[in-house]
């Protein structure tokens, strides 16, 4: 049976019937829809368009669909082309010729675009509660580790020592960022299309603002041509989706070097390691690397909801049905990797000696021995100069930075096209300075500024995320 076959004199090409299907994907949306379908109930009540007892029946036998829905129970006839048909005529089954006045006054062009408004943002808390978890396995790793020295990387060269916690916490950052995203998509995105019919609104005397407000929205949308045709609210979820996964995939990345034995910093658990089928040795960090693929694939899918959305004039066209598919996985794909991403943070073993070792080569003290240079009188760019000399000298003497001699301290400064520079050569005191700057610990303790490295200011940060997120969750962390 077709909803719409009244002034059709044959049946469609069940090639094209098949072609045209969407229930296998837009099922996903049956409890949205059924909620909204009680609130229209209610608001077609409301406008004199149905009696008090076809309220209650309608809205009894579209709760009884609910129920069967959440069960699992429910049959679902892949004839009626979508989720819509399939619980209308459910609908009538079960209660009679009342279920035909459930259409009154929308169009399927309105029904979905309230749908998929409604699943976002019921989506979106689901995916916020995920972000907490991975900040909050992010923050009890910093807390576990909270004095572990690594090096700081630019251009994946050594750069400065920071602390782990630091670096941890600069992804907490990221996904604090995320989490503002989706909740400015779904900010925007609740708003009421229902009452906005087919393309010109309806034409029944329906309180939109009503039945707005019992779906929990702010208000109803004010052009029913854009209200059907909207998928904007899709697009940002899609690009926080992205984005968030290409924060993830930065940390997998990461989480699958430090594995290496080149770098043995960390362990992941066994539970979240795999092997190989032929070569025994193998201990994979799995979970990491398919995050990293799977950021790819949420990616094209962005890209490719706005190729759809890119070539259609305004209000609903056909082509809006293949909007659900992208994004249905690409929230349940990020869904799932925040979970093991979580998972495999939490599990993490760290070799924290090994981290301190690599933070000190490289020479990643040179910028806080330059600083200590501009603190005895020098202009930065001679001090530079300086550091640069001290780093050549330490590398010829294979020593790290602070093991240069009060010589080359002595022969740095006097190379200097500085005054003043010359001047602090002959200081006794002065390669003693350079020196205790030159330590890993010196440099740590230089970048005392909000945002830095500092123990005492990454403590101060570690504590106020673990505050923030107990607050949020309602759990300590």
């Amino acid at each position: 049976m077709k909803a719409w076959g009244g002034r059709f004199t044959e049946g469609p090409d069940p090639v094209a019937a098949e072609f045209g299907r969407s229930i296998e994907v837009d099922r996903e949306l049956a409890l949205d829809d059924l909620t909204g379908s009680i609130a229209h109930v209610r608001g077609l009540e409301r406008a004199g368009l149905l009696s008090v007892a076809e309220r209650d029946a309608l809205v009894a036998g579209l709760e009884g669909l609910a129920t069967e829905v959440e069960g699992g129970g429910f049959p679902w006839d892949p004839e009626l082309e979508d989720v819509h048909l399939n619980l209308e005529m459910a609908l009538a089954a079960r209660i009679g010729p009342v279920a035909g006045k459930l259409h009154t006054g929308r169009s399927r062009n309105d029904q979905v675009a309230t749908d998929l408004r409604l699943w976002l943002r019921r989506t979106a808390a689901g995916l916020d509660a995920r972000i907490l978890d991975l900040e909050g396995a992010l923050v009890g790793l910093a807390r576990r580790e909270e004095g572990t020295v690594m090096p700081g990387h630019t251009h994946i060269q050594p750069a400065q020592p920071v602390l782990l916690a630091h670096h941890l916490l600069a992804y907490v950052e990221m996904l604090e960022r995320d989490r503002g995203r989706f909740a400015d998509a779904v900010r925007r995105a609740n708003r009421s299309p229902l009452g906005s019919g087919a393309i010109a609104g309806t034409g029944y005397p329906i309180d939109r603002a009503a039945v707005a407000a019992e779906l929990g929205f702010d208000g109803p949308t004010h052009n029913s041509i854009d209200a059907v045709g909207d998928r904007d609210f899709v697009i940002e979820s899609m690009a926080a989706a992205a984005l968030t996964m290409a924060h993830l995939s930065r940390l997998a990345e990461e989480i699958v070097w430090w594995t290496h034995p080149a770098f043995g910093w960390i362990r992941p658990a066994d539970a979240f390691s795999t092997g190989s089928s032929m070569m025994p040795n193998k201990r994979n960090p799995d979970p990491a690397e398919l995050v990293r693929g799977r950021a790819a694939r949420v990616i094209g899918q962005l890209t490719g909801l706005l190729a759809l959305l890119k070539g259609i004039p305004a209000s609903y066209q056909r082509d809006l049905q293949e909007d659900k598919p992208p994004l249905f996985d690409a929230l349940a794909v990020l869904d799932a990797s925040l979970r093991v991403l979580a998972g495999m943070v939490s599990t993490l073993r760290v070799d924290g000696e090994r981290m301190a070792a690599a933070a000190g080569r490289g020479f990643t003290t040179a910028t806080a021995v330059a600083d200590t240079i501009v603190g005895e009188g020098i202009p930065f760019r001679v001090a530079h100069g300086i550091a640069g000399r001290l780093v050549a000298a330490a590398e010829r003497a294979g020593t790290e930075l602070d093991g240069v001699t009060d010589a080359d301290v002595a022969e740095a400064f006097r190379a200097a096209e500085d005054p003043a520079a010359r001047e602090r050569a002959d200081d006794p005191a002065l390669p003693g300075r350079i020196r205790a700057a030159a330590t890993v610990a010196g440099a740590l303790a230089r970048c005392d500024v909000v945002g830095g490295t500092a123990p005492a200011r990454v403590a101060a940060e570690l504590a106020g995320h673990e505050a923030r997120l107990a607050e949020e969750t309602g759990r300590a962390r």
